[in-house]
């Protein structure tokens, strides 16, 4: 299934109010313009019933999450020794390295868009056919374990639009104009081959902390909805700074 920007973003939209009516218990009526993150831990194992759990992905850290659409088990090198763990279906694992001590805060914007990739993967293969899911979920056959390497692969078709599902539902369009509106209203943002002036930096900072993404996952998403502009770095000049 191939879907457009368009779709998607159609696709986390209805995602997103459904979730809030049934989690926040807002009928849509409402008027709001404070901008809100999306509690997507909740939105995982509430609305969409995904069972989130904890381990050791690969060695490296590569590897972030993973999740199956039917009961299957991987195989995982670590340490020289070999682990077999068993992914059952509608259940996602996070890399341990989350929650690790003095992880947490620092890891939490990548923990969150992770954790809402891995959701964007199973809306997706709902509003598969039933047929192409039957089909999927026997390539997930239980008697026969998998490395991280193979589930992966498996999905690169999908990966992009996994990301862009996961980013709509993390930072909703709707939640982005408010925040927009809210600390940086008339104007565009502007990225200088990665640098920005001072009060750009700080609206970022302050939508970085309404939605706890990072900062490379909110100007990826500014960019795709058209509130941030790309100059060239020699156009820079913040009029805080003193240039000789």
């Amino acid at each position: 299934m191939i879907l457009s920007h368009a779709q998607i973003e159609d696709i986390a939209a209805a995602t997103t109010k459904d979730f809030n009516r049934f989690f926040f218990r807002e009928d849509g009526q409402a008027a709001r313009s404070t901008p809100r993150g999306t509690p997507i831990d909740q939105l995982a194992s509430q609305y969409l019933g995904l069972k989130v759990s904890f381990t050791r992905l690969s060695p490296d850290g590569s590897l972030c999450g993973v999740t199956a659409y039917s009961d299957t088990e991987y195989i995982v090198e670590t340490d020289g020794m070999t682990r077999t763990i068993p992914l059952k279906q509608n259940q996602v694992l996070l890399d341990s390295s989350f929650i690790e001590p003095g992880q947490i805060k620092k890891l939490c914007g990548k923990r969150r868009f992770t954790l809402a990739h891995e959701c964007a993967h199973q809306i997706l293969f709902q509003m598969e056919s039933d047929a192409s899911k039957t089909a999927c979920r026997r390539q997930y056959s239980e008697r026969r374990a998998y490395s991280l390497r193979d589930l992966k692969t498996r999905e690169d078709w999908n990966e992009w639009q996994a990301n862009a599902l996961g980013a709509a539902i993390l930072m909703p369009q709707e939640e982005i104009k408010y925040a927009i509106v809210r600390y940086c209203p008339n104007r565009k943002l502007v990225c200088y081959e990665n640098h920005f002036i001072y009060i750009d930096r700080l609206a970022i900072k302050l939508i970085c902390d309404v939605f706890k993404v990072s900062k490379t996952a909110l100007t990826i998403r500014l960019r795709q909805l058209g509130y941030l502009e790309d100059r060239p770095f020699s156009e820079y000049r913040d009029p805080l700074e003193v240039w000789p």
